[in-house]
């Protein structure tokens, strides 16, 4: 296990606390800090945290080309044009289709959709695409979480008669391709007030602003909030602004009255917690809709999404079932082989980046492979595989590291690549991996700082056991949804003792369950679960103190509801 630093964010100015608290009937001292610590500075700010409104989102018309869009879209629509939905295979692009598809079916039929297969056209948009939309006589393909970097292929589809809206939200290269319109707040040029949308999330903004121009009722556009919120959870985007509303409203509907399909993909995930969170989404909905494009096609899990019988449903759910078996496999396998080849070479222990190139590793579940390195290895890492006689391959990164800048600064060696500052795609002659392999390190070597190499555990501030009780629970629940940037908040409490009920539990005795107190209140006693930390177990006695680093969770079980802490790390 790679040791981890502990960072313990700036706490807020005492004067500023208690004036927050006063102003919000003298809310925690403790929570109040964390507001402040999250940019919440005053009763407005703080009801529209905890109170999310759907009547608080921008108008779409404030991004860049909405115009555009929208009278190409309505143009298409009075001159009954033949519309293609295409979008990529993953979760936010499957989820975009799904809901553009979905809604604008409601109002105009002559509309189709369209993934692109992972191994036959790989990422974005492509020639095939283009081709297909031409022989069957698209005049118009709105292409969804994909497009911004497709300046020769939106070329070629206006030689064809196709033309292109673009709703994505990847960073632009040099040149904006010359579509009808091209929605992406991540343009130098567009000054929509929020850039941190998925994919998704922009073909809904173009759906609300058609929505507004045409006068339909916008209720029944949001009822659709539960796919956004599944590609907004998936994607890792920030959980503040719009996306916080989405996610908050989209969650609601997949609690309270969820469509067919996800009611279907709740009872094939066995799902048994009250209330699915965003965590849920990330670890139970996003595999299996993902598992569709790895190991068959993205366009199995459009059909699940957009299906309106549950034998259909049902159909597709228990394949993409089976496609995520088998892709846990592979990934594991893989792993496996992956993790050989680096113990068994001192060269890649002493790089400050991770390169790996297998022939035959399955391009489906790179991604996910080079994320599992990073818990074992923490560094840059990309994975290569061989896919038509090219190495293409799947970056992640650590956090803090903008890895999409540094595969940029190795562009002479690269054929293609986008993504964002944690991950990326690319691919590149298989002449070139050496030299790239040399050249991506130098620049990791070059930009890390090497504290960044060491995992860090955000801390937000320390507390007490005996602070921990249902009434403050109560409160720090309201600050869901949680996601990145506003992540559940890590607490410390130093001075903590076991006791003789602490153990290693499941199968392989692999995960940590302590039970501890302070010598303060010593009748106060809390479970700590500790995922991977069973080890832990034999360096601890119950005589000496030690410090943990946790968030605080409910633990639902035999019908009884209980706080347990959630250790993230624990230091002597």
């Amino acid at each position: 296990m790679i040791p981890k630093r502990w960072k313990i964010k700036s706490q807020s100015n005492p004067e500023d606390i208690k004036k927050l608290s006063s102003e919000l009937n003298n809310l925690d001292l403790t929570l109040t800090n964390i507001l402040l610590q999250r940019g919440i500075s005053d009763f407005e700010e703080a009801k529209h945290f905890f109170r999310p409104d759907i009547n608080n989102i921008h108008d779409p018309f404030l991004m860049k080309d909405m115009d555009k869009a929208v009278e190409r879209l309505q143009q298409a629509i009075e001159n009954e044009e033949k519309i293609l939905v295409y979008g990529d295979y993953d979760v936010d692009g499957t989820t975009s289709v799904a809901l553009i598809y979905s809604y604008l079916k409601k109002y105009y039929n002559n509309l189709e959709y369209y993934i692109p297969d992972r191994y036959g056209e790989g990422y974005g948009v492509s020639y095939k695409g283009i081709d297909y939309a031409s022989e069957n006589d698209f005049k118009l393909i709105i292409a969804l979480d994909c497009g911004i970097k497709a300046v020769e292929k939106v070329a070629y589809a206006t030689e064809k008669g196709v033309d292109f809206i673009i709703c994505d939200h990847h960073r632009p290269g040099d040149e904006i391709p010359q579509a009808s319109a091209v929605l992406d707040p991540k343009r130098e040029d567009c000054n929509y007030p929020y850039d941190g949308l998925s994919g998704c999330g922009v073909g809904f903004k173009l759906m609300q602003a058609w929505t507004q121009q045409t006068k339909q009722d916008e209720a029944k556009l949001f009822e659709y909030l539960d796919l956004l919120a599944i590609s907004t959870c998936a994607d890792i985007v920030p959980l503040t602004g719009e996306n916080r509303i989405f996610v908050h409203y989209g969650l609601k509907k997949i609690n309270e009255n969820p469509r067919l399909s996800i009611k279907v993909m709740k009872e094939l995930s066995d799902i048994r917690t009250p209330e699915m969170t965003v965590m849920d989404v990330v670890f139970t909905f996003a595999p299996r809709i993902n598992a569709a494009g790895r190991i068959s096609s993205g366009k199995k899990a459009v059909e699940m999404l957009v299906a309106e019988n549950v034998e259909s449903i049902e159909e597709v759910g228990q394949k993409i079932n089976k496609y995520n078996l088998e892709r846990r496999g592979l990934d594991k396998e893989i792993t496996v082989e992956a993790l050989a080849i680096m113990e068994a070479d001192a060269v890649y222990q002493n790089r400050k980046s991770t390169v790996l190139f297998g022939e035959n590793w399955h391009k489906g579940v790179i991604g996910i492979v080079a994320s599992r390195l990073i818990e074992t290895h923490y560094k840059p890492t990309i994975i290569l595989t061989e896919s038509k006689g090219m190495a293409t391959g799947s970056a992640r990164t650590v956090e803090g590291f903008d890895v999409y800048n540094a595969i940029d600064a190795c562009g002479d060696l690269i054929e293609q690549f986008g993504g964002h500052t944690a991950a990326a795609g690319l691919t590149l002659k298989k002449e070139n991996i050496e030299a790239f392999i040399q050249k991506f390190d130098e620049v990791v070597c070059e930009q890390i700082d090497d504290e960044l190499l060491i995992p860090q555990v955000d801390i937000d501030t320390t507390l007490e056991l005996n602070q921990i009780d249902e009434k403050f629970n109560r409160v720090l629940k309201q600050f869901a949804p949680f996601g990145p940037h506003n992540m559940r908040p890590v607490f410390v409490t130093d001075n903590v003792f076991i006791t003789s009920n602490s153990r290693k539990i499941g199968g392989d005795k692999t995960h940590l369950r302590l039970e501890v107190f302070q010598q303060e209140n010593p009748d106060l006693k809390f479970n700590c679960i500790g995922f991977g930390l069973g080890y832990i177990l034999d360096e601890l006695d119950e005589g000496v103190p030690f410090s943990i680093a946790y968030n605080i969770e409910e633990n639902h079980w035999n019908g009884q509801t209980t706080l347990q802490l959630n250790l993230k790390d624990l230091k002597f």
